[in-house]
């Protein structure tokens, strides 16, 4: 006789509902903490890697593979960072040909809205001017809470490498953890679950990163061959803002607009910004993702945008970054139980990959791989039996 108990689907929902609830207000009250947990989590299973060759390949004791990868990870995220404030500071210096541009523009605007709309220059000047007073009572507001969130992103900044270091360096504890909660003939389906998350994590964020890069340096060479005149920084600016799907292109496009527009007077220059967007984004789409963004999750795109706008009310844009990641690892788990299996099917592409269009047969993307699993026939009984610390060992070189 079943030990498992049989509640009625209205208890069940309600249960559901009650815990998704919780979660969203425990995630939404605590993403001081648990946003950069999450990230340095991400990071520490990338950087996995790198730590398994500094010491299997190279013999670097342990602790200097973890720093080494550490310091490493954060000299790429300062030169980085040094290279746009660069960018930045070359765009300072023409702040006076980019105010004539700006004026010419609004005064190009202020031309529009009164032919088309009747509102003379006196009553546009009018809105401005209480615009301006209302701003300026809220300014004091505006520039506490600006330092007090600057402040909360460089603490944040300085925990991430550390947690990274710590989630590292105690991978072993964290794995005899999850070994000590579930009973040995579960071991197996734990091990697997483990490696999927891992790998789907890695192949997602890697080729996520090569993505980034191939974007900037399209975008980068369309906006220099249209002449607008800050195409580095936009450039990089954009490859960084795809790194959120679906939503970041935009903001992207709208800022390459906006800041094409402050160096330059010619307004035929936003079909040239908005055509090397649609060009960069049907590349980008059609061979960048399926050749780059090897993922072994796939996540449909409706699941994709709902847990990008879920995830930038709970944390903004840390959570609109961690979005898809984070899916990835819940649709692993729900393939892998058979209880949640139907909600892992709904997470997935069920779209063919392969299509006719004036007989042109567009390649197949290697789709049927997002199934596959790690065969593990030839583990041994006696592997499964193995103690703790031996079976944490074996998933996390895994």
């Amino acid at each position: 006789m079943s030990d498992t108990l049989k509640y009625p689907f209205y208890f069940k929902l309600a249960a559901i509902l009650l815990c998704l609830i919780s979660l969203f207000v425990i995630v939404y009250f605590g993403q001081d903490i648990i946003s950069p947990l999450l990230l340095s989590l991400l990071f520490a299973i990338i950087l996995r890697p790198i730590v398994t060759f500094l010491t299997k390949k190279l013999r670097f004791p342990y602790f200097i593979a973890v720093v080494f990868a550490i310091v490493v990870f954060v000299l790429l995220f300062l030169g980085i960072f040094y290279f746009i404030s660069m960018q930045i500071g070359s765009m300072a210096n023409d702040w006076d040909k980019i105010k004539d541009n700006l004026y010419f523009h609004f005064q190009h605007l202020q031309e529009v809205l009164r032919a088309n709309f009747n509102l003379s220059k006196q009553e546009q000047n009018e809105f401005i001017n209480s615009a301006k007073i209302d701003g300026l009572a809220s300014g004091k507001q505006l520039v506490g809470s600006t330092i007090s969130s600057f402040t909360d992103v460089v603490l944040n900044l300085a925990l991430i490498p550390i947690y990274t270091f710590l989630f590292l360096l105690y991978q072993n504890l964290f794995v005899n953890f999850l070994i000590k909660l579930y009973k040995p003939e579960h071991h197996q389906k734990l091990r697997d679950v483990l490696v999927q998350i891992k790998l789907a994590v890695q192949s997602y964020v890697v080729g996520l990163l090569f993505e980034m890069i191939a974007v900037s340096v399209l975008t980068t060479i369309g906006l220099y061959l249209i002449g607008v005149q800050y195409f580095i920084l936009l450039g990089i600016i954009t490859g960084i803002l795809n790194l959120v799907p679906y939503i970041g292109i935009l903001f992207a496009g709208a800022l390459s607009i906006l800041v094409s527009l402050t160096g330059s007077t010619d307004l035929s220059i936003i079909l040239g910004v908005i055509l090397v967007n649609v060009v960069v984004q049907l590349i980008d789409n059609n061979l960048l993702v399926p050749l780059l963004v090897n993922s072994k999750v796939q996540i449909n795109a409706l699941v994709s945008i709902v847990g990008i706008i879920i995830g930038n009310v709970l944390g903004g844009i840390t959570g609109m970054f961690l979005a898809i990641p984070i899916i990835a690892i819940f649709k692993v788990i729900f393939d892998r139980i058979e209880s949640l299996e139907p909600w892992g099917y709904l997470m997935g592409d069920d779209l063919p990959k392969t299509f006719e269009w004036h007989k042109i047969k567009m390649p197949r993307y290697p789709y049927d791989t997002a199934l596959e699993t790690i065969n593990f026939s030839s583990a041994t009984p006696e592997k499964e039996s193995k103690p703790d610390d031996a079976q944490s060992k074996e998933i996390a070189n895994d």
